[in-house]
Order: C-alpha cells, then sequence, then structure tokens
C-alpha cells in the first residue's frame, strides 16, 4: 500500500521562537487505540538548536508520539507545544518530518518528485528545483536524477525521503528511523547533515533502533517502553550517574576470569572483544590481575556504559 504523507500550510509570517522556549514540548500526553495505550502521560522537551532521541523497543509507543507532534493524530489527554506556542496546523510550515514507512510516487522521476514536494511545502518552482539539485548533489544522487524513484534502491529512497523533509529548511526536523535501509557509508551521510543542522540552530527529533547512531548523535535521549519515559534527560549525565563500571577487554587466551562473580556481575562477548560489567563494589585493579594471569591482554579500559547496555538495563528493569 502506498502511504504519501505530506503536510501543506498557509504561508504566513514566521511565528517568532521565544529564546527559553522548547522547540517541541510534551507535557502528560496520553493516546489509546481500541482498548491499546500506546502512550501513557509523556512528558519531555526539546531544546533549540540540539539533537533529541527518542528510544525505545518495537512498539514502545515512539511513531505514535511524532505522529502526535505534527498533528497527524492527536493526544487523548495532555498537551502538546511546537515553538513555545500550544500546537497549531500552522506552526508545520516550519516542521519537516521523516516517516518510517516509503510514502513516495513510485512512477515520478526522481528531481520532479523532490521539486513536487518542495512545492507542496510553499517553495516557488524554480527555487525548489534548485533546492531539488543542490541536495541531490550532496547525497550522491545527482546521476540518478532522471530516474524513476522505483528505479532507485531502497538507501537511495530512503536518501529521497530524507532530502524531501529537509528541502524547505525547517526549524524543526522530526526523523523516524532515519537511517532505515543505509548501508554504513550513506548512514555517516545523514548523520553529518543532521549534525550541520543541528549547528546551524534546527532541532532535530529523531527514532531510531541504531544505538551506536544515537550515542554520538544525541545530547539528550527520552527511552521509552510501554507507552511511558523510563529514562529521560541529557545523556552525559545519565551515562556519568552510572559510573565507570564497565571495563572493555581485549584478549587472546583463557577466559576463565570472566567467572568470577566477585569481579564480574555480567558481560557481552562481541568476538574481538569483551565488554564486562563490574560486580558491586568490584575493584577494576583486582580484574586487571585476574585476567593477566589467565590471558595475554591488549586493551584493558574502564568506561562509562553504552547506550546499549543503558537501554537495555532500563527496559528490563521496567518490565520487572
Amino acid at each position: 500500500m502506498l502511504l504519501l504523507l505530506v503536510i501543506t500550510v498557509s504561508l504566513k509570517a514566521p511565528i517568532p521562537l521565544p529564546s527559553s522556549a522548547a522547540s517541541v514540548e510534551l507535557s502528560g500526553v496520553r493516546k489509546i487505540y481500541d482498548e491499546f495505550v500506546a502512550v501513557d502521560d509523556l512528558s519531555f522537551g526539546v531544546k533549540p538548536g540540539t539533537i533529541y532521541g527518542l528510544l525505545g523497543p518495537n512498539g514502545a509507543g515512539k511513531t505514535s508520539t511524532l505522529r502526535m507532534v505534527i498533528g497527524i493524530t492527536a493526544p487523548d489527554s495532555g498537551h502538546i507545544s511546537l515553538f513555545g506556542q500550544p500546537f497549531e496546523r500552522s506552526h508545520l510550515r516550519r516542521v519537516g518530518y521523516l516517516p518510517e514507512e516509503r510514502g513516495l510516487y513510485r512512477k515520478m522521476k526522481l528531481l520532479d518528485h523532490l521539486a513536487f514536494l518542495g512545492r507542496l511545502k510553499g517553495l516557488a518552482g524554480p527555487e525548489a528545483l534548485k533546492r531539488a539539485r543542490h541536495w541531490c548533489e550532496q547525497l550522491g544522487l545527482a546521476n540518478w536524477n532522471g530516474k524513476k524513484v522505483e528505479e532507485l534502491s531502497k538507501g537511495m529512497q530512503q536518501k529521497v525521503q530524507f532530502i524531501g523533509a529537509i528541502l524547505h529548511d525547517p526549524d524543526l526536523i522530526i526523523m523516524d528511523e532515519p537511517f532505515s535501509g543505509l548501508d554504513p557509508a550513506n548512514a555517516v551521510v545523514l548523520k553529518d547533515v543532521l549534525l550541520e543542522s543541528a549547528k546551524n540552530g534546527k532541532t532535530i527529533l529523531l527514532s531510531t533502533h541504531r544505538m551506536d547512531q544515537a550515542e554520538r548523535l544525541c545530547s539528550s535521549i527520552c527511552l521509552i517502553n510501554r507507552g511511558r519515559a523510563v529514562l529521560e534527560g541529557d545523556l552525559g549525565r545519565i551515562k556519568a550517574a552510572r559510573g565507570h563500571s564497565h571495563v572493555q577487554i581485549k584478549y587472546e587466551g583463557d577466559s576463565r576470569f570472566l567467572q568470577e562473580r566477585r569481579l564480574v556481575e555480567s558481560f557481552n562477548d562481541y568476538g574481538n572483544y569483551v565488554e564486562v560489567r563490574l560486580a558491586p563494589g568490584a575493584d577494576a585493579q583486582e580484574l586487571l590481575r585476574a585476567a593477566s594471569a589467565s590471558a595475554r591482554l591488549t586493551r584493558f579500559e574502564l568506561m562509562e556504559p553504552s547506550l546499549e547496555e543503558i537501554f537495555i538495563e532500563a527496559v528490563n528493569g521496567s518490565n520487572a
């Protein structure tokens, strides 16, 4: 089924953003479908010029939340504001949205499609075409300008949708799984565009399953599970609050030291290295001595927990 989501708004004077206002703010938002509670008393705020990650397992309520933020659906209770004001349709001229689902006209040619999306967002025809050409050059699609969308790979189509979301130079960029279908090289390209946009004062709210990308990109996060926030705030502070209780070890030889329960609470073996969570009260130096006694170490680094580990711990804790 083809899904094309386009939000059109009239071109009026921009709404000024108070310097202290959040670009997006949710307060006690709740959404129910029949008897299923998709979002339950969710509150968070996104500061202007930041990259904010909305994270959680499948079915946690991330997409439902994003759809309410841009007015596709309305909350059953609670409040949503954009740019320091209660939500209004006119705000959407300052918003770019990339949905998780593919929503492109497969028979349209790439450049024509982007120019069409730009015009729907209020750009004059020549300006829409100019910007479309620019972004195709930037994202490596210029050689495909005359091709139909159906002739493009999934990764290329994702880049087309990405361009469509930012073509009108929005102040707020909302991305639902922006790295879906992209190989590592193209994921880096989109990541760089998002980082540059944030440096230029744009606000980015993104949902992603890629914890590695979220950790590199986001300054703040909201981790939701079963529609409720289980962890929210500045990512650096969240990690620091958990202390340096993790050790990354690269070794050759016997791994018996990993079974020392008084030193090791848990570990993840990634093949090339292992990440160890120290047992409460354990001394990292004692683990170093135990590991050195049975294996040859090429790396032993005390570190903060990764976002992936925080994610798993928070979700498991909220499900208990």
